[in-house]
């Protein structure tokens, strides 16, 4: 299912648009994930990961953020993605990880991972499905 971009919205994936102070504060104070996380930590991020912003044409303003870590070659991992809680519900999400995996297809990745806790009808609605073998899997750091 693809899920298209409202009217009078854009994605862009110019590092230059990042609101940096307000994706920081999304994250750092409101995603489980990002609790606590530096601004210094945050800018590195910015700067070693590709980065989409949706934003509303007419204001300007960002409403939406999501970042990919990849070699460009045979692995991305789509994380940080969060919508603006006042722009929720009107199909930000589902368009901003469809236009991840657009912008990712032409390097022919073996795979994209994400992780989430609350989001997995958003993820499926754009193919993302469960590890099919998790035991495959393992991780060092936290859980």
């Amino acid at each position: 299912m693809t899920n298209e971009l409202p009217d009078g919205y854009e994605i862009s994936t110019d590092p230059a648009r990042i609101d940096v102070g307000l994706t920081h504060r999304w994250l750092s104070e409101d995603a489980y994930w990002a609790i606590g996380r530096s601004l210094e930590k945050h800018e590195t991020a910015i700067a070693s990961s590709l980065n989409f912003g949706v934003y509303d044409q007419a204001s300007g303003a960002q409403l939406a953020y999501a970042r990919v870590v990849t070699d460009r070659t045979t692995f991305a991992w789509l994380c940080d993605v969060y919508v603006d809680r006042g722009a929720r519900g009107k199909g930000l999400g589902g368009a901003l990880v469809e236009a991840v995996k657009a912008h990712l297809e032409p390097y022919g990745l073996r795979r994209i991972l994400l992780a989430t806790a609350d989001a997995h009808g958003v993820y499926a609605r754009s193919g993302f499905a469960p590890l099919g073998t998790p035991e495959k899997w393992m991780l060092f750091g936290e859980q």
